[in-house]
């Protein structure tokens, strides 16, 4: 096993994953709360949360199979060098948890609380079972000739696409009400502060080893950092920029997403004039 040359480094390097796991774990209650708050889940996109489940559970396959199976921590040494550290540090292991738990309980929240016509759509639903499907397929192609490390980082690349794809259908449920009513915005604060840790790990990693080869070996986590740092900013942009007006009026969240949906003009004046009770 590769050890660190400096023991300041490595220091920060733990500081840094458990921070990134503090703020990523810490993410997934401001949503929780919203939702039991307003006893309703409208403006929440459920494509996002099936495709975020669909993701964090990949992301928990491989980071557990790298962490814990000697199999394939010696697939990986073979691989990439004998000399290169594991690219998954226990902080990975633990946010996978916390997040499959987390994104698991926020769904449950779906069948408690009002929903105001909301549904998964066929296309989400296709996404993730093909998904799960090319997982199952490349399982089987495994199997006989034992290319684990080869499996394992299938489900990184499923994870990397989820992470892609996942935050589209929010986004643009967000733009076509014209509001973030319902999608919580310290979520997505406290993602970027993830993200931004998480690369700052990665290159704490690269500058001790003198190596690359930690972004290259998980390529998964640093396009995981990456996409959400991106996404991360547009929602900043749509909730404090371009519907921080809307955003402001408090409004009856099933009505309004009704009224979005048929007649986004009447349901913006309604928001503007509300009736007195």
């Amino acid at each position: 096993m590769a050890s660190w040359h400096s023991s300041a480094l490595a220091v920060i390097y733990q500081i840094l994953g458990w921070f990134a796991f503090t703020v990523w774990s810490i993410s997934f209650y401001p949503q929780v709360l919203l939702n039991f708050r307003r006893k309703s889940v409208v403006g929440l996109n459920f494509d996002f949360l099936l495709l975020n489940f669909t993701k964090h559970s990949s992301y928990l396959i491989y980071n557990a199979a790298v962490f814990f199976s000697p199999v394939v921590q010696r697939q990986y040494h073979d691989k990439y060098g004998a000399d290169e550290m594991i690219p998954v540090a226990p902080n990975d292991v633990a946010f996978s948890i916390h997040a499959v738990l987390l994104t698991g309980f926020t769904i449950l929240q779906v069948f408690l609380y009002e929903r105001g016509g909301q549904r998964v759509s066929k296309a989400g639903a296709l996404v993730s079972l093909g998904a799960w499907l090319a997982g199952l397929i490349c399982l089987i192609v495994a199997f006989p000739s034992g290319r684990w490390l080869w499996l394992v980082q299938v489900f990184n690349i499923i994870q990397l696409v989820m992470t892609a794809i996942k935050y589209i259908p929010q986004a643009w449920m967000n733009f076509r009400r014209k509001s973030t009513v319902g999608w919580s915005i310290g979520n997505i604060l406290l993602d970027l502060s993830g993200g931004i840790a998480n690369i700052l790990q990665m290159a704490v990693q690269s500058i001790d080893q003198h190596s690359t080869e930690n972004f290259s070996g998980n390529v998964g986590k640093l396009g995981l950092s990456l996409e959400s740092i991106a996404f991360d900013i547009l929602f900043v942009f749509q909730h404090y920029f371009l519907y921080y007006e809307a955003d402001k009026v408090e409004e009856n969240p099933a009505n309004t997403y009704e009224a979005l949906e048929n007649d986004p003009e009447q349901a913006k004046t309604s928001e503007e004039h509300p009736k007195n009770p």
